[in-house]
């Protein structure tokens, strides 16, 4: 059906978004105060544990300068706070070098306690997680080679640990594996962790626009019901306006100065009215500006979607009716809702763009559902996908452009804030079909007064 992808169906491109605009490579992707805190606790857990082992357990490390590399970070720690007293993020160069002083920090403190040997050679990982959440794949692959290399190096070049009995020492071929094991822990963390942080990242974005799509549809509204108000407030006026200006008209002589003078203020109190006129009947055909609280047959919010998308050479045809159920009972009313006129639109538009001569909106009900189903003749959902369809940034039509790829998502998150259950398919004569239900009594407008008053 659709190329969901497309967010000009879905009035994307009228907000200042792109690619860039949601994708991990921002100016500021972390705060300073996020990666001090860190440190701080390494500093803490570092200068702990070289005390501990040696007062506690009583082996020589060589304090002095194990504590000079300690007092690296920790002289780093309070630079940043002189220098940065008031919140500040860092832009992508700056994290990744502040992560790489962590990575090479660690290793030279390693390299003096014994180095892979030392069971705290896994804290390698933790810089390249921290680059994986909040960093680009490629500061996070340069940090990768630069934990690898290092973990290289502490694997040939280390200060033995103080092991109590004389002589001994761990096997090259447990070393190799420490060093195995390590670098396939860096590669996993780096790759599993920048995915699932990717995913949030991407979601959390789809959904602001989400938003923005409800909030625009909302403010349309809004200023839709204000001009249907005005029309309706200044009509009076102008009423008066023109009656009174005939009045005096038909009491001044054409060769009266002041004739052409109100002539002209009769025709323009017209030509005003003209204009009310066309602002109501425009609100009432439910356009971009239709009031979210005007009550509508739910058939007529169906086609109120549609209205803004018909056009071209493809045709809208139209059905609705009761399900063949003899118990159904009336049609029901329905609230002009922002989320259903916009999420059926954006499905509507789309099965439009690639339909080949018509799109097919059946609207049904019954005594506990309302269905609406949209199918259109094109080349249907492209293979493999249809499990995929709703969510973000994903393309589902071979005539799919270089866009975000955030229509489906859109659509479908209104939808099920609505209430409605969304699904997807091909229909086995051609074409997609998008089927919407929700359970009548979520949408249904019960209230007598209310409807009596449509």
């Amino acid at each position: 059906m659709t190329s969901f992808d497309n967010e000009s169906a879905i009035g994307v491109t009228r907000f200042p978004m792109s690619e860039s605009a949601f994708s991990p490579t921002v100016n500021d992707p972390v705060r300073l105060r996020t990666l001090t805190l860190i440190r701080w606790v390494a500093i803490v857990g570092q200068a702990l544990a070289l005390l501990v082992v040696h007062y506690g357990f009583q082996f020589p490390v060589p304090l002095v300068p194990a504590f000079a590399v300690v007092a690296a970070s920790l002289l780093l720690n309070l630079i940043v706070l002189t220098g940065h007293p008031t919140p500040v993020r860092l832009g992508e160069r700056s994290a990744a070098a502040f992560l790489a002083f962590d990575i090479l920090q660690l290793a030279a403190l390693l390299f003096l306690t014994g180095g892979l040997e030392n069971p705290f050679s896994f804290l390698l990982l933790a810089p390249v997680a921290v680059s994986a959440t909040i960093l680009t794949v490629r500061s996070t692959v340069a940090l990768c080679v630069l934990s690898i290399a290092s973990i290289t190096i502490l694997a040939i070049l280390h200060y033995p640990l103080p092991w109590s009995q004389d002589g001994f020492s761990i096997p090259k071929v447990y070393v190799l594996g420490i060093w195995v094991a390590l670098v396939i822990g860096i590669l996993f963390f780096a790759i599993y962790t920048w995915r699932v942080a990717e995913e949030a990242r991407r979601m959390s974005n789809a959904l602001s626009a989400s938003q923005l799509a409800l909030a625009r549809e909302q403010q349309l509204a809004a200023l839709g019901g204000l001009a249907a108000a005005a029309a309706h407030e200044l009509g009076s006026p102008l009423g008066t306006i023109a009656v009174v200006s005939g009045e005096i008209a038909r009491e001044l002589s054409p060769d009266n100065p002041l004739y052409d003078d109100v002539q002209l203020l009769i025709s323009e109190t017209a030509r005003c009215r003209e204009i009310l006129a066309e602002l109501s009947e425009r609100s009432d055909q439910g356009e971009d500006s239709a009031s979210p609280f005007a009550l509508l047959p739910v058939h007529a919010l169906v086609q109120a979607a549609a209205v803004r998308h018909e056009g071209g050479n493809v045709v809208f045809e139209f059905s609705n009716e009761n399900d063949l159920d003899a118990d159904a009972g009336i049609e029901p009313v329905v609230a002009r809702s922002p989320e259903i006129i916009h999420g059926l639109g954006t499905i509507i538009q789309n099965a439009g763009q690639f339909a080949q001569n018509k799109v097919e909106i059946d609207t049904r009900w019954d005594r506990s559902h309302v269905r609406v189903q949209i199918r259109d003749d094109g080349p249907g959902f492209a293979p493999g996908l249809l499990e995929r369809i709703g969510e973000p940034y994903i393309s589902s039509r071979s005539r799919s452009t270089n866009h975000m790829g955030l229509g489906i998502f859109i659509a479908k998150t209104l939808l099920q804030r609505s209430g409605g259950e969304i699904t997807f398919r091909n229909d086995p004569e051609g074409g997609a079909v998008v089927k919407i239900v929700w359970r009548r009594e979520r949408i249904e407008i019960r209230d007598v007064e209310l409807i009596g008053k449509i």
